[in-house]
């Protein structure tokens, strides 16, 4: 009724629990922090060819070693603080440890990959690291600009800090120490294409190959 005060209804928190009965019987994936769930946006062709590119060459190397990567789709949990979450790439190394017997949910991941869009840029770098981090497992975070040629690594230190390494040169290795494994900056970009900015004039924008 007009003028009348409208009553708020309290908002109920999600569970683990329930998060995970709805998400593996969705269609679409979700993610899951502090009661809510966050709809994945979709993708894009240059995403889809750096977390291509980047697989392809993990895939390679490690090939026959105790280390094993899985693209988009495994699912993590960070245990200390409830995360779950879809990295474009993970890696573990040594024994698997998984939520539970569906096989579905990566506790312990030795290295996280993300690529970033403009819309999750700041949450990769800010609010997901901090939770990342979390893992006892986890020695390097890689984020993969899709706008730019650049590659920031996050490498936990024997003291538990974490040091930062950009790379833009595309004559570059991306060093993964935590893997011992150099990949060649040009690889991870292999037919990706950056927009380049409209000059004075007004020109139409032309693409270029990375």
């Amino acid at each position: 009724r007009s003028g009348a005060a409208m009553s708020v209804l309290p908002k109920i928190a999600l569970t683990a629990a329930g998060y995970l009965a709805i998400e593996r019987a969705a269609e679409t994936k979700s993610e899951f922090f502090d009661g809510e769930m966050f709809a994945m946006a979709g993708t894009t062709k240059n995403h889809a060819r750096i977390v291509m590119n980047f697989s392809r060459e993990l895939s390679a190397r490690l090939k026959g070693r105790t280390c094993e990567p899985f693209a988009t789709g495994l699912r993590i949990k960070v245990e200390a603080n409830g995360l779950y979450a879809y990295p474009d790439l993970v890696v573990v190394c040594g024994e698997q440890r998984f939520e539970d017997a569906l096989l579905d949910t990566l506790l312990n991941p030795t290295v996280i990959v993300e690529v970033l869009s403009e819309t999750t840029e700041r949450s990769h770098r800010v609010k997901k690291f901090d939770l990342y981090r979390a893992l006892p497992s986890l020695q390097e975070y890689v984020i993969v600009s899709q706008s730019e040629p650049r590659v920031e690594q996050f490498l936990r230190q024997p003291d538990g800090e974490w040091n930062l390494c950009i790379t833009t040169d595309p004559t570059a290795f991306v060093n993964l120490t935590s893997l011992e494994y150099e990949i060649p900056f040009a690889e991870i970009y292999e037919r990706v294409e950056f927009p380049v900015a409209e000059p004075m004039g007004g020109e139409p924008l032309r693409q270029v190959q990375g």
